[in-house]
């Protein structure tokens, strides 16, 4: 006589362990890349093509100001609360970048969420400054011209010192950011990682 076939247990998916975490909503994804499409095209044509370097730099504008308030009413991560840590934070994970041994964040570490502020800042300041250059009391103000190129390329600067911050960071934690930034999801937290 022949034994049944013992039949195999039906494995359930430990969703407690899931390999990825979801982390950056389509509100921050759509509003990151779309930020730096309109500084990318208003950077290309400050010296050329008006009309567009003004509708790209309202855009980012409005943009900074959406993502203002997604700040306060938006999803875990993308709120200020989240990811604005004090100086002496900031201060502390850049000295432990320095020395290779900074902690993986699930979030923006310390000195990722303070380019955001820095960023979001500077970028409002070129779309103010671009704005009163149009303006009546402003236009052709010398002093108002010069702020609004400098702030222009110190916001190429920080672009720079941001894409380098993310591809350390990248490198460092063995993690696609960039890729995190287009799916909204990055490798779930381990041991040692921080929220």
């Amino acid at each position: 006589m022949q034994k049944p076939a013992r039949a195999e247990p039906k494995l359930e998916p430990d969703t407690r362990h899931s390999p990825v975490a979801r982390v950056w909503d389509p509100f921050v994804r759509l509003f990151h890349w779309s930020l730096a499409a309109s500084f990318a095209v208003a950077f290309l044509t400050r010296h050329s093509a008006q009309d567009l370097h003004h509708w790209a730099g309202y855009a980012a504008g409005a943009l900074v100001i959406l993502r203002l308030a997604w700040g306060v009413i938006g999803t875990h991560y993308a709120r200020f609360s989240q990811f604005v840590r004090p100086p002496r934070t900031v201060l502390r994970y850049v000295l432990d970048m320095a020395s290779g041994r900074e902690a993986r964040y699930i979030g923006h570490n310390p000195a990722g969420g303070a380019m955001v502020i820095v960023l979001m800042l500077a970028m409002l300041g070129a779309a103010v400054t671009g704005y009163m250059m149009t303006t009546d009391a402003f236009f052709g103000v010398e002093w108002v011209e010069h702020l609004h190129d400098l702030v222009g390329n110190g916001l190429l600067l920080l672009v720079l010192a941001h894409l380098g911050g993310v591809a350390l960071a990248s490198m460092r934690h063995r993690e696609n950011l960039i890729g995190a930034m287009v799916s909204g999801t990055k490798r779930a937290p381990r041991t040692g990682d921080m929220n």
